[in-house]
């Protein structure tokens, strides 16, 4: 069986065609340079290929589809680069099993099989059965060393990884072919719909929820405005290590997320946004103001950057297409606190919150009134306080450092939902 093989820059997922083909030569240098790059591999007489393989070494990164004789999607493996030693881990597959011919590509009525692989021995197995009456079944896959970990294959001798599926019965020959591709629109740019290495969670514009007169929607109100922060008293950090965490999920290794900051006595902070509604029970327009995030102001300059904080065994490279790392929760609530007391502070949070205690000392113990702040706790030793936030469910929440131009901590951030998008400004023009 001869297997034609092309390098391309990119491949456009929606086309099923390459954008811009490049030689043996050029995509060996782009893999030298860890420079992403396109692998198709086709059969003569084929419309749809066998396979395409995209490799990005820089963001330590290969990912494979594998296509039917209809061009639809049946299988998708991604893999990471990871060391010590150099090799790749079979991060994630997915499998759609089509039923029958004329399906459509990714139908919800077509079964799928999700398999999640860590470098620890964890696993995960998700069988779906979609359409009416599908559900899920989770199970933990028997998956062997060898079958999670593969090693990084030299350029040009890759094998066919899809030659089981196509019922290959004898190795392939391979056969260097130029690849067929698009009719460009002239910008020199890549299409949106082009294939590139999944990225995580993004900050966006976290800092424009804190900027009055701002205009967002949240997906569900089609226009909010941003207000002045609502300021709620302050929190202190006398351990210079601030601790963001789910207060109700205690696992007994502390808190989820620490922050290094100067010691001191911090601002706490409310992200807020007014917006104005039909409200049918009332019969009127009715306006509220909602939290969009919860904030611990470090410092008064502006954040140059954002970045997804994390524990020191989170590995970025593991990361799939917008996840993320952060704190859980079993009961919709985080906190901010001084990480140097975390133990004391959480007993008493425990005891106020959770147990009820009524005679808990108010030097300690605060409950907060209207306000996405719940309570505060006080270790009368330390002096470190903890102040618990809500969040509108459960679940694992980013917290988002800002930095200055200098790389000095000025905030921390917690989103209690999703992120907020960004309207054009008051006045602005389409194309302005």
């Amino acid at each position: 069986m001869v297997v034609e093989v092309g390098y391309a820059q990119a491949w456009d997922l929606e086309a099923r065609v390459a954008w811009r083909p490049i030689s043996v030569g050029e995509a060996r240098e782009r893999d030298t340079a860890g420079l992403p790059y396109v692998v198709v591999y086709r059969e003569a007489g084929r419309e749809a290929p066998l396979e395409v393989r995209l490799v990005s070494w820089r963001d330590h990164y290969v990912g494979l589809w594998v296509y039917d004789t209809q061009g639809r999607r049946t299988y998708d493996l991604d893999m990471r680069l990871l060391d010590d030693p150099v090799r790749l881990l079979r991060r994630c597959t997915v499998g759609w099993n089509y039923i029958g011919p004329e399906m459509a590509e990714f139908d919800e009525a077509c079964p799928r099989i999700t398999v999640e692989l860590f470098p620890d021995g964890r696993g995960r197995r998700t069988e779906e059965s979609q359409g009416k009456g599908g559900g899920s079944y989770v199970t933990v896959p028997g998956v062997r060393d060898d079958e999670r970990w593969t090693d990084r294959p030299v350029f040009g001798e890759w094998p066919l990884l899809s030659a089981q599926v196509h019922g290959f019965t004898e190795p392939p020959v391979f056969e260097i072919t130029e690849v067929a591709v698009a009719a460009g629109d002239g910008s020199g740019l890549a299409p949106a719909t082009c294939w590139r290495p999944p990225r995580p969670a993004q900050p966006g514009p976290i800092g424009e929820l804190f900027r009055p007169g701002v205009r967002v929607t949240d997906g569900y109100h089609p226009e909010m405005t941003v207000v002045e922060p609502r300021r709620t008293g302050s929190l202190r950090v006398p351990s210079g290590l601030l601790a963001v965490s789910g207060p109700d999920s205690d696992d007994g290794d502390g808190p989820h997320i620490t922050v290094p900051v100067p010691p001191g006595e911090y601002v706490l902070e409310e992200a807020q946004a007014r917006h104005t509604y039909h409200c049918e029970w009332e019969g009127s327009e009715v306006t509220r103001t909602d939290t969009m995030a919860v904030r611990v102001l470090i410092s008064e300059s502006p954040a140059a950057t954002w970045e997804m904080a994390r524990r020191s065994d989170d590995d970025p490279r593991l990361l799939r297409e917008n996840e993320i790392f952060g704190f859980d929760t079993d009961g919709a609530t985080g906190c901010f606190a001084d990480a140097g007391a975390w133990e004391p502070l959480l007993a008493l949070f425990e005891k106020g919150l959770i147990q009820g205690d009524p005679d808990l000392d108010p030097d300690v113990y605060e409950v907060i009134s209207d306000s996405m702040y719940l309570l505060r706790t006080r270790d009368q030793a330390s002096g470190g306080e903890l102040a618990a936030f809500a969040t509108t469910g459960d679940g694992t929440y980013p917290v988002w450092v800002g930095r200055s131009e200098a790389g000095e901590v000025v905030g921390v951030v917690v989103l209690v939902e999703g992120m907020p998008e960004l309207l054009p400004e008051s006045g602005a023009t389409a194309g302005a």
